[in-house]
Formats: structure tokens, C-alpha cells, sequence
């Protein structure tokens, strides 16, 4: 199961932002991992077995690191088109 995980902080310093980095870093089931422009400001992209393994995933992040005032999934149905060709 696929998960697009969409996170908003409080904190915003650089001791922070190094902190919460090496949590994610330790998450095995996070396979991409972006600092965002807009409304929220990280995007987790998830590989889990099913929603009790997302549910684990979810208290391991929001009991690691405090400071996060939202945490938002969405969770792929289908993927239609995966690459990572690029045109030459």
C-alpha cells in the first residue's frame, strides 16, 4: 500500500529540521522524503503492508519528534504510470 503523507510543523529552526530529517531517515517504509512550498511542509511518500502497518508507521513519527501541528494521509488506489525515464 502506498501512502502520501503531508506533515505541517511549528518549528521551523535548523535544530529541529536536523532532527526530524534523522527520524524520518530512520524509517524504512519512507522510500521519498521532500521539504514543500505551500500549505504543508514535508511530503512523506510510504510503502506499507496495509493500514495497521501505516497506523505504527504514524505513532513512531508523531510520538518521535514534537513540534508537528498536522499530519495528513492519502492513500493510492491505483498506480497508472510509474518512470523514471527521462527524455534525451
Amino acid at each position: 500500500m502506498t501512502a502520501f503523507v503531508q506533515l505541517r510543523t511549528r518549528d521551523h529552526s535548523s535544530a529541529w529540521y536536523e532532527r526530524f530529517v534523522a527520524l524520518v531517515e530512520g524509517f524504512e517504509e519512507v522510500t521519498e522524503f521532500y521539504r514543500m512550498a505551500g500549505d504543508y511542509d514535508y511530503l512523506l511518500k510510504l510503502q506499507v503492508a496495509d493500514m495497521n502497518a501505516y497506523d505504527r508507521v504514524y505513532k513512531r513519527l508523531v510520538n518521535g519528534i514534537d513540534g508537528l501541528s498536522d499530519v495528513s494521509a492519502r492513500f493510492a488506489m491505483e498506480r497508472i504510470k510509474y518512470t523514471t525515464a527521462l527524455p534525451l
